[in-house]
Order: C-alpha cells, then structure tokens, then sequence
C-alpha cells in the first residue's frame, strides 16, 4: 500500500470515509489531521477499498511517526488487524486511540497484539453545549460577571460586531492570528505546540474555501479582536478547532466563548475542544468550564 502526502485540496475526496464516524477525538476529524500539516508535521493517507488509513510522518523526530486508526464507513478493524497492517507497514504504534475503542475490544484482546499507554497531555475535553452556550448556575458566576463586564465597556456602548468568516475577510483574520501570536510570544519555540497551533490555525483560514468548517469573528471598534472555527466531529457532537481572542481586553474570551458556543454549534448536544496538551494554562483553562466527560486518548504500541 503506497501512502501520499495529502493536503486541504483532498478534502472533498477524502471527506466520505468520515461519514458516520463515531471517534469522539478531535484527531478524527479531516479537519484536523489536513490543518496540523506544517515543516514538523506531514500527513500521508492510503486508501483500501472503503478505508482510509493515515499516517503521520515527523520529519525531525522519527521516534513519533505513528498510524491512527483506519476511518472507513460502518467498518473498524480490530486489534490483529490493526497489528498486521502496522507490522507490513512498517509502522510500531497508533496513537490516538479513543478510551472506546479499548472497551469495546477489551483490554485484554488489545493486549494481545500491543502494549497500551495513555497518550498524556491529548485526551479531549468535551463539554454539553448548553452549558457553554448559557453559563447557568453559580459555578459559572465567574464568566458571566467578566461578560457584564465586557457588555458594559464594549458591546452595550455599540462597540462589538459578530460576524462569519469568509474567504472574503480570511487574510484579514491571519493578520490577527499574527497579532495574536505576538502577544503570546507563541513562535519563541517553531516546535512547541503553540507555534504548531498557530500554523494549523492559518492552514485552516488560508484554504476555509476547501474544508468544511464554519468560524465567527469579534470585531471591537472595527478590529478583529478574537476569532473561533468549528466542525462535524460526530453526530451528536461538534469541535471547536480554534478559538482566540486578545487577552489585554478584559472579559472579552469569556463573552466570545459563548458566543462560538450559540452560533457554531446550534444542532449539537456537545462541544468538543480539544486537549490541553500538558500546558497548565490550557489545563486550568479548561477545567473552568466543567467538562461533561474527558475522552481519553491512548498509544497501541506494537508488541
């Protein structure tokens, strides 16, 4: 089986091997595997039939190429299958394998044929959409008393406009995006995941006429001022790729975070947002919003 490199502009041909995918990792999402591509990072697919199988090649850290498991409609493979295709490729371990996949199989079987390890720092934090979307009760005192605070100073004075993003304003919202960065100083490190972010972050706005997804923006006094992009993950659940926002103004990720949750998510019962990736920001961050469930990730390492 030969793998290919592929990019954004497979999107359409490749995106109905995730009809009816029921992964609830974010890393299933097509999305998500075509934006992360950058210097580090490549994706390469094969297709068998009504599979496709994807493999993520490092090209400065051989150590972490790995396969994820096999996306095809209505199919999955179990874990001897898994073991063959990985040992004629070549390949020592699947990363990113749902907490599911585990149960469904059995630890056992599993162990059969790999060594299982938690894939620390990418288990995904998934929340109910209502909750984000309307912030009842006093566990969520904090965020709402930060959005009356941005009402008062920005959106009641007029000063806020929530819009689509298009591939009409896309450029306008990587020059953000750059902003953004600098003020997180998020490229000290092209290796550390959020310089690696920030690159998949303008993959996605840079070819938003090729993927499915759907993002808003915040303007305040005509400036984009925070921006978030969301898809399809599974029925029944959404993912929130991207969501940033300038942190000097006050209030502001608060009101934008609910805002993403009502207007990107409105036929979904939950909203999936990714792994904090062992960043104790991200994990505080996180946290604040009371998951409904973490969804675990695991490494299959071939015995």
């Amino acid at each position: 089986m030969k793998f290919k490199n592929i990019t954004p502009a497979d999107y359409h041909d490749l995106v109905r091997f995730f009809d009816g995918q029921k992964y609830r990792l974010c890393t299933y999402s097509l999305t998500s595997i075509l934006a992360w591509s950058n210097q580090m990072y490549q994706p390469y697919g094969a297709i068998d039939g009504q599979t496709l199988f994807i493999f993520i090649k490092f090209t400065r850290h051989e150590e972490r190429n790995h396969l994820i498991l096999p996306v095809s409609p209505g199919k999955e493979f179990a874990p001897e299958e898994l073991n063959y295709f990985a040992a004629r490729q070549g390949i020592d371990k699947y990363c990113f394998v749902p907490e599911s996949y585990i149960q469904y199989y059995g630890r056992e079987r599993v162990e059969e044929h790999f060594e299982i390890a938690d894939h620390e720092g990418f288990s995904d934090y998934v929340y109910r959409k209502e909750d984000l979307a309307e912030l009842e009760g006093s566990k969520y005192s904090k965020k709402r008393n930060l959005i009356h605070q941005f009402d008062r100073s920005y959106f009641n004075r007029g000063r806020v406009a929530i819009g689509p993003i298009t591939v009409e304003n896309a450029q306008e919202c990587v020059d953000f995006l750059e902003k953004w960065c600098e003020e997180q100083n998020c490229e000290a490190d092209m290796e550390d995941d959020f310089a690696c972010e920030k690159q998949a972050a303008k993959n996605t706005l840079e070819n938003i006429g090729m993927l499915h997804v759907r993002g808003i923006l915040a303007r305040i006094d005509g400036e984009i001022s925070a921006i978030g992009i969301g898809s399809h993950l599974t029925d029944g659940m959404g993912v929130l790729h991207f969501e940033k926002a300038f942190s000097n103004i006050k209030g502001l990720y608060q009101f934008f975070d609910r805002e993403c949750a009502r207007r990107l998510f409105e036929s979904y019962q939950y909203i999936n947002k990714e792994n904090d990736m062992n960043i104790p920001g991200l994990i505080h961050s996180k946290k604040s919003y009371f998951p409904a469930m973490i969804v675990k990730a695991y490494r299959l390492i071939l015995r």
